[in-house]
């Protein structure tokens, strides 16, 4: 065979891992922050995003007692929610997305907004305590915003908002940072993505006990 390369999954983990944690600059985050970066990093194959991802105080400890407690994961789009690593999670945890909910296209049309807006209105029943996880529309982050505005909206645990792009994505986001109507992680800029997001779900859950 012409081409020699690792071929142990575990020891490409290692390795992975060990080269973030020397080329990337962790110093500012707290040790249960540095594991979901260090996550966050690999999923994006990107040192130098640690610079974009802000944690509000007690996020980790906040979401992870979240999952702890039983509550639902609700993920704005299903490339979310299918990334997420069941047997990690610490309750067999719900995952929810209602984007393809056939209530959604009516939703959209009556609030003149998008179809991934619409569709966190079908969040309220259960909305409380969850684990909010925004890692692809804008629209729906400036949405769940708004929605918490309301005082008798149902209040999440936390929120990841990590959505990407280059309409809106920066302007949720920081509308997000400031904010902070529960505590959040955030990256900061155009950056994020699902697999971003997921990677942050995931190293939250995996730590959960």
């Amino acid at each position: 065979m012409p081409y020699d390369y690792e071929k142990d999954g575990a020891a490409i983990y290692r390795q992975s891992f060990a080269t973030i944690r020397a080329e990337a600059d962790l110093a500012r985050f707290a040790p249960d922050e540095e594991q979901i970066a260090v996550r966050m990093i690999h999923a994006a194959g990107m040192v130098g995003l640690e610079s974009h991802i802000r944690f509000s105080p007690g996020f980790v400890q906040v979401a992870r007692a979240a999952l702890e407690s039983g509550a639902p994961i609700f993920c704005d789009a299903h490339m979310v929610s299918e990334g997420v690593t069941r047997p990690r999670l610490p309750a067999e945890n719900d995952v929810i997305c209602t984007l393809r909910d056939p209530a959604v296209p009516g939703l959209a049309q009556e609030l003149g907004n998008t179809r991934s807006a619409a569709a966190l209105e079908l969040w309220r029943p259960r909305l409380q305590g969850a684990l909010v996880a925004i890692g692809n529309a804008p629209t729906a982050l400036f949405h769940l915003l708004n929605m918490l505005q309301d005082p008798d909206c149902p209040r999440p645990a936390a929120i990841i908002g990590c959505p990407v792009g280059f309409v809106g994505a920066v302007e949720s986001k920081a509308a997000l940072w400031a904010d902070q109507p529960v505590p959040c992680c955030v990256v900061e800029g155009r950056l994020g993505g699902s697999a971003i997001t997921v990677a942050a779900i995931n190293a939250i859950a995996s730590r959960a006990e």
